[in-house]
């Protein structure tokens, strides 16, 4: 593998062009699948279907039933505070997704998908879960290797990135204009859309320095981990927003984000990974939790520990599915174990969904004692099998 200059031993690594037969997506984790929507409709395009959101039924589907291949979902979101994101996927790993649809607005994002089952996952709404069945002669996977699957896994996470990197970059920018305004809440809601999507994919940025920059350091450290003149990122801008309530000099710290989260861009693009890489990056984002957010003290001016939290969470879930298939190959009672496990802690974070917070999530200042011990007990379940799956796949 290629050293590149400007990374360290990591998760990032050789750089080729990435190429998908899925459209792949991003947020929330993998969840068990409810019912589906009963208002398939007899008519319309076979490969389109049309989702509405509304605060009282949850997330409704026109079709649930699809042929084989290209498939386009229309998504409009009534009155639904709660939910802004919708999801397709297939078992543990999101196929295609749409974020950032906020009551009123709407949106699409298409995929071509196979024949199997699918979910159809709004987290946040009243029915979060649809079953979809797409039907008819599945497209051919190519070889059924643990070579093939593996190196097909690899790539389809570099895309689970590029999409990440590509949301941080719109969503920093959207911070960047609401700091130069005056509008204390806005400011402070687009710094809780921004997020996720760093925090989701860290383990990419911790791969990289800049000359003598690091730039974890620079986009995500905490005020004891720099110098004070050093701090900046967003956990400056955190500390502006949510500790002193107050938007002066908070401009200058969003341009600087802009522009370490343009580089990080630069520097992922056309990247690709190694299948020990994923499960390193895997363990890293569940140490993160462990390490940080169960204390509290990632977020310790906003208290929204709990979205970095399932970021985290689905960032590790999503490195581990593009591992799956061929994993099941390796060792598959392995593969079922940490599979369970990332299902019991999607399970348990998902109780702390609420719409009444606009990170989406409780604050993490309201939780008891014996709900942080149950996030760390659900954390530590998977942590343990999974730290077992790198040396599985380096050795296949």
């Amino acid at each position: 593998m290629p050293t590149l200059p400007a990374a360290r031993v990591g998760i990032a690594a050789t750089a080729a062009v990435v190429s998908l037969g899925l459209v792949a997506g991003c947020s929330s984790s993998a969840k068990t699948t409810a019912g589906a929507s009963t208002s398939a409709s007899a008519g319309g395009d076979p490969r389109t279907a049309n989702i509405t959101i509304t605060a009282a039924g949850g997330c409704s589907a026109d079709k649930v039933s699809f042929p084989a291949g290209a498939i386009t979902f229309k998504i409009t979101n009534k009155d639904a505070t709660a939910v802004s994101e919708v999801e397709l996927q297939s078992g543990q790993r999101i196929v295609g997704e749409k974020e950032n649809l906020p009551p009123g607005f709407s949106g699409t994002f298409s995929v071509s998908a196979d024949a199997g089952k699918y979910t159809l996952y709004c987290p946040g709404a009243a029915q979060e879960n649809t079953t979809l069945t797409v039907t008819g002669t599945a497209a051919s996977s190519g070889s059924s290797s643990v070579d093939a699957l593996l190196a097909t896994g690899t790539k389809q996470y570099a895309a689970y990135v590029t999409t990440q990197i590509g949301y941080l970059v719109q969503t920093s920018e959207a911070l960047q204009t609401a700091l130069q305004g005056s509008d204390l809440t806005a400011a402070q809601q687009a710094y809780m859309k921004a997020r996720p999507y760093y925090e989701k994919i860290e383990p990419v940025a911790e791969s990289f320095t800049v000359g003598s920059d690091n730039l974890d350091s620079d986009i995500d450290a905490r005020v004891d981990d720099v110098p004070a003149s050093q701090w900046e990122g967003f956990h400056r801008i955190e500390k502006g927003l949510f500790q002193d309530k107050s938007l002066t000099g908070l401009s200058t710290y969003g341009a600087g984000l802009v522009t370490n989260v343009k580089k990080l861009q630069t520097l992922t693009n056309g990247l690709a990974y190694k299948p020990f890489e994923l499960a390193n990056g895997a363990q890293d984002l569940l140490d993160e939790v462990a390490s940080s957010k169960i204390t509290g003290e990632e977020e310790r001016y906003s208290h929204i520990d709990l979205l970095d939290f399932q970021a985290n969470d689905e960032g590790a879930e999503q490195a581990f599915a593009a591992l799956q298939p061929a994993l099941t190959k390796i060792d598959p009672t392995l593969t079922s174990t940490v599979s369970s496990a990332f299902t019991a802690l999607d399970t348990l974070v998902d109780t702390y969904r609420t719409g009444s917070n606009a990170s989406g999530f409780q604050l993490y200042s309201t939780l008891t004692d014996t709900d942080k011990q149950k996030l760390a007990a659900a954390v530590k379940a998977v942590q343990e099998p999974l730290s077992q799956v790198a040396a599985k796949v380096a050795n296949a």
